[in-house]
């Protein structure tokens, strides 16, 4: 049965399990959380969408074709009929009736159950209503204290931020820019930057801002163990613990 990778330093940043488990499960599914809960992460990240009836749901894409073979923009789906959908195997196949697209509620009780902090990408251009529902549910299970926001759209903490002045956000990014320091600084933001964007010195350069670093995707682990030399906080990955 296929495993994890183990890292075998004595100093590990907080590992986050990338949409789950996702190097053993099919990944934002339950199946992948619960094998995320069962191990030693600290974190276990999806992705978020809304559907066209107002749900939120966790998948990557903003189609259901790579996940399910059929071709849906979940936007312009209901949420009875997403659910009604069957994910595929890693191997391509269906047949497994636990593999459905999960709800945001379902994922928070998972990460809940096994005691690990939520990491939530938000993936649509969301309005500062759907920030609120969105952490409304989270608050429903007394969960916020455990969870920490991220997204590629910097609009979406700054209204996370007129929300939830401390709640914790991180911006996803692929490159280091020159202003990025400057404006993570200005919405007290931390990182969750590409890992291949990062050396030891603009590691340094946050850490003397107060900015935390996570970086992702990192599956092997000669990088991860660069980059811990690096002094990074958090490292998300599909298969490595």
């Amino acid at each position: 049965m296929a495993n994890t990778i183990k890292l075998n330093c004595e100093h590990k940043p907080l590992m986050i399990a990338h949409r789950g488990a996702s190097g053993l499960e099919p990944e934002n599914t339950h199946a992948a959380f619960i094998a995320a809960g069962n191990r030693t992460y600290y974190g276990i990240e999806t992705d978020i969408h809304k559907t066209a009836d107002g749900f939120y749901i966790t998948m990557h894409d903003a189609s259901t074709l790579r996940m399910t073979g059929d071709d849906l923009l979940i936007s312009n789906a209901t949420y009875q009929t997403l659910r009604g959908m069957q994910i595929k195997e890693k191997d391509g196949s269906k047949g497994r009736t636990d593999l459905r697209i999960p709800n945001l509620a379902e994922y928070i009780k998972i990460c809940k159950h096994y005691e690990n902090v939520a990491v939530i990408e938000l993936k649509d251009d969301f309005t500062f209503d759907d920030i609120d529902k969105i952490c409304s549910i989270v608050e429903c299970f007394d969960y916020m204290s455990q969870t920490v926001f991220i997204s590629f759209k910097f609009q979406n903490l700054v209204l996370l931020r007129q929300r939830d002045p401390l709640q914790p956000a991180q911006f996803l990014i692929r490159e280091f820019e020159s202003d990025l320091i400057d404006r993570l600084v200005a919405h007290k933001i931390d990182l969750d930057i590409k890992y291949t964007a990062l050396t030891a010195e603009n590691v340094k350069a946050c850490h003397d801002a107060g900015i935390k670093v996570n970086c992702w995707t990192v599956d092997d682990p000669a990088d991860a163990q660069r980059l811990i030399g690096y002094g990074v906080d958090f490292i998300t990955t599909n298969i490595l613990e």
